[in-house]
């Protein structure tokens, strides 16, 4: 997983099918700080060539798009050694198509019409492994995808949470409230440090790649964290 922790600016790759939208998005990151755009590609396919020629840090990824869409690159490059972040991007705020590239291990998702310092603002929080939305939008998201296999997804999630430990699963349950490493470590009374271990521990044994994984897999499982 690509994360950004030195002093290089962040470089973005911008996939969108519309040469306005990537004119627009190009200009504004541009114009920012730390911030350098290393390519641009007009659907999926070409991205993943330029994502591989250019190792972007992070992939602005429009969902519906001639060809090889949106969902299948983000796919693509989230099975890959050093995989960019990956933000999604969409004219709707509840679409089972992000859904399905969050749980691909996307970052996050940001709307077209996201303000130029939010743009920015997402693109730093991806490239330092941030997810790019709140707690409240991914309950909002999830809960307005109509699932026509909800028994069973929640059975499967349930037997996939019971490969952790207890206190692994319990702060499963906490990233799935959507608590900071800070909350959940008062929380619990241990240290932020250990937090981390046992969130990477999680990511381990469930095979995700972020948080924002382990949050739809908890909702998916029906569970929540005692108050």
């Amino acid at each position: 997983m690509a994360v950004v922790t030195g002093s290089d600016p962040v470089a973005v790759l911008i996939v969108d099918d519309d040469p306005v939208v990537r004119f627009g998005l190009s200009m504004m990151l541009r114009g920012a700080d730390g911030l350098t755009v290393v390519a641009e590609a007009g659907d999926g396919a070409e991205g993943v060539a330029l994502a591989e020629r250019h190792r972007p840090d992070v992939v602005l990824m429009d969902i519906r798009m001639p060809g090889t869409d949106g969902l299948t690159a983000t796919e693509t490059l989230r099975r890959r050694p050093g995989a960019p972040q990956v933000v999604v991007l969409t004219t709707f705020d509840a679409d089972a198509h992000v859904l399905r590239a969050l749980r691909a291990g996307a970052a996050g998702f940001l709307l077209k019409d996201t303000p130029p310092d939010e743009l920015v603002l997402a693109v730093r929080h991806a490239a330092a492994g941030r997810p790019v939305l709140s707690p409240e939008v991914t309950r909002r998201l999830i809960d307005r995808v109509a699932e026509t296999d909800r028994d069973s997804t929640r059975a499967a999630a349930r037997r996939r949470l019971e490969r952790l430990a207890e206190r692994e699963r319990t702060i499963a349950l906490d990233l799935g409230a959507g608590r900071s490493n800070a909350e959940i470590a008062a929380r619990h009374h241990i240290s932020v440090a250990t937090v981390k271990t046992h969130v990477s521990a999680i990511l381990t044994k469930l095979d995700l790649n972020n948080r924002v994984q382990v949050a739809l897999l908890v909702h998916d499982a029906g569970l929540s964290p005692p108050v």
